[in-house]
């Protein structure tokens, strides 16, 4: 069985040092950190977290909760929550609220005496219920802040003013005139940001003309109850809130005879993996989703290793997202 003493004599550090690594990676040097992650692969070691856990006080346990695991959104950022927890040692319980404030507020207090910490993803409490939970808990937010009634909790977000500018560049850069952007729940603290980036890049264009229809259910059966919306205002090119949207958007056009991108441009937001599985390819923006699970775990460690309070140094991180071009955007028909 490989130990921590294996580990420490092939990096040449000591057994402190690689203590020190795995519990907290931000204090070693970038080479010593290296090569004591490069011994641990080499020799498959895995920590023993129930001992790790006991000699700290701690469960060894931290809770990422979702509001629905089936989108590829959340998906996509559970893998790399994931991946840095096994890497720093920890357990992670992945907790699917079927986007409900209530079961989102049953489960957290359920969790609460069993876990280290807890990361919530788009949480949809409001936010008076939220200021409480992260009162109570070790916190950190993804996609969601509670401004000046939270510049303490760590967040990790994604710049959806440059996302937005990015997805109305591509389209006047096409040629398009008239856009359409369907905007997600109105609830949405996400949708609130994504649908004023986008609004603040097209009054930028004073010949671009850009119609939101909102509040659509942000999954593929919600695009297809705006579809025909979206055709009648006639653009020539739309922006949906996410690409389960668009998705279905593409589904319900495609069966009704409208072809994409002949006839309109379809564009998505998050870039999830199932841009790739359309037909055609789904141009899209975001964020890289593992980052953004990655970060908030980091965070949150740090914050659990400083005893609840908020570490040092930047506990706000905004991750800049990068437009993928593919075959559902072209310029408008003639």
């Amino acid at each position: 069985m490989v130990t921590v003493h294996d580990v420490a004599a092939r990096s040449g550090v000591s057994i402190a040092t690689v203590s020190r690594t795995l519990r907290e990676p931000h204090r070693v040097s970038d080479d010593t950190r290296d090569r004591v992650l490069a011994a641990i692969d080499e020799l498959g070691y895995r920590p023993n977290r129930a001992a790790a856990s006991l000699r700290r006080g701690r469960t060894g346990v931290i809770a990422l909760v979702v509001p629905d695991i089936e989108n590829p959104y959340f998906s996509s950022m559970t893998k790399g929550a994931q991946a840095m927890s096994r890497e720093r040692g920890y357990g992670l319980v992945v907790v699917d609220t079927t986007e409900r404030a209530d079961v989102e507020d049953e489960e957290i207090r359920a969790l609460r005496s069993q876990i280290d910490g807890l990361i919530l993803a788009s949480s949809r409490l409001a936010d008076e219920r939220l200021a409480e939970v992260v009162a109570e808990n070790t916190c950190v937010l993804i996609n969601r802040d509670l401004g000046d009634d939270g510049p303490d909790i760590p967040s990790v977000t994604i710049d959806e003013s440059a996302a937005g500018r990015a997805a109305i560049d591509h389209l006047y850069g096409l040629g398009h005139r008239r856009v359409v952007y369907v905007g997600g729940p109105a609830t949405s603290w996400s949708q609130a940001r994504r649908s004023r980036g986008i609004a603040e890049a097209a009054a930028a264009l004073p010949d671009l003309t850009l119609v939101e229809l909102p509040d659509s259910t942000p999954t593929s059966a919600g695009g297809r109850a705006v579809a025909a919306r979206a055709l009648q205002t006639g653009a020539t090119a739309v922006i949906a809130y996410n690409d389960l949207v668009a998705l279905g958007m593409l589904a319900q056009w495609s069966e009704s005879g409208v072809r994409v991108p002949d006839q309109i441009s379809l564009m998505g937001f998050d870039n999830t993996f199932v841009t790739d599985l359309a037909s055609p390819p789904l141009t899209s923006v975001g964020a890289d989703l593992r980052e953004l699970g990655d970060a908030a775990v980091e965070l949150l460690l740090e914050r659990i290793d400083a005893r609840g309070a908020a570490p040092e140094g930047d506990i706000h991180r905004s991750l800049h997202p990068r437009l993928a071009i593919r075959s559902s955007t072209a310029p408008p028909p003639a």
